[in-house]
């Protein structure tokens, strides 16, 4: 147990060193948010904190992936190796992000990556992993049925885009659960830290070290990005931190587990669908505002409030699907 938190640890403190690098730079850039004028009033203040703090992300889980590789490739290379596919998705996820958000608060085209672009860059990434996982890394097609407690092996026909699949969307709903100060670093560190839990009893090293890894940077991060936030992550964050559950939860052939563990980010896509049908066949709202953290904020929740209901509703699940694996 002592190296998972000593890896925890130092991500967590070179994470809190590079935000106090990052975030000043950030601020003299003025690369700060925008927000909605049809959104939230309350939110309309957050005008001009700086985004884009995914970076911290990137730059920790970079460094200390490096320094980890290093470190194993001596005594253990299949650990130091085994840990490679799970920084390509997630880095790989993060820089798509990072583009989004570059050409939207740098280059000010408020489009940013054009839908088409941004999806057919995660898709690559997500094909990619895939095929490493099953074909470099022989992980098989397997996958784990929660309560039932057994593995179906599906063709490799199928389970390819089924993984594929999962990880966009994986990563779209962590992506959607960004929306207030610290909601979606609370939520996305609890689900990793079920997932690493999960490697730690199942005694499966590279996916135990890496999600130490994540934990650790995203603990850090989220010092400055609780309420009232010092800085946002961004695409660069949420869709860094979907690739890491993607990643992690495919890697331990748990993807249907993320349906109960990861039940807020599902919550979340399921009420921006719900919404868009509803208005197409009513012309009106379900809710008063989607995703549906801002339709609690307009019924006159604070965020803190928010964030900590989420952040207990996805810990609780969490304990069912450790109980139940």
């Amino acid at each position: 147990m002592s190296f998972q938190i000593k890896i925890l640890l130092l991500s967590f403190v070179v994470s809190i060193v590079i935000s106090l690098i990052v975030i000043p730079i950030l601020r003299k850039l003025k690369v700060g948010q925008s927000e909605r004028e049809d959104g939230p009033q309350s939110h309309l203040k957050k005008k001009g904190t700086p985004t884009m703090g995914g970076l911290i992300l990137i730059i920790t889980t970079i460094l200390l992936s490096a320094f980890l590789y290093i470190d194993y490739a001596g005594d253990e290379p299949e650990i130091a190796t085994r840990l490679l596919p799970m920084v390509f998705v997630t880095i790989g996820f993060g820089l798509i992000g990072f583009i989004d958000d570059f050409k939207k608060v740098v280059l000010h085209n408020t489009d940013g990556l054009s839908p088409k672009l941004k999806m057919l860059g995660l898709m690559v990434i997500a094909i990619a992993y895939v095929v490493m996982l099953v074909f470099n890394f022989d992980n098989g097609t397997d996958i784990y049925i929660p309560f039932v407690n057994k593995y179906v092996t599906l063709p490799m026909w199928f389970y390819i885009p089924f993984a594929v699949i999962v990880i966009l969307a994986t990563t779209n709903a962590v992506n959607l659960t960004d929306g207030i100060d610290g909601l979606s670093t609370s939520v996305t560190t609890i689900i990793l830290t079920c997932l690493t839990v999960i490697s730690i009893i199942w005694d499966i090293k590279e996916t135990t070290i890496f999600g130490c890894i994540i934990i650790g940077a995203a603990l850090g991060f989220l010092l400055f990005n609780l309420h009232p936030a010092h800085v946002f992550m961004g695409d660069t964050g949420s869709l860094l931190l979907g690739g890491a559950i993607a990643g992690i939860a495919l890697y331990l052939k748990l993807p249907l587990l993320l349906l109960i563990i990861a039940i807020v980010p599902v919550i979340e896509t399921v009420s921006v669908i719900l919404q868009v049908l509803y208005f197409k066949k009513t012309g009106n709202r379900l809710f008063k505002m989607a995703p549906i953290h801002h339709h609690f904020e307009l019924c006159g929740w604070k965020e803190n409030k928010i964030v900590s209901i989420f952040s207990l509703i996805t810990l609780i699940m969490c304990m069912v699907g450790i109980m139940i694996i």
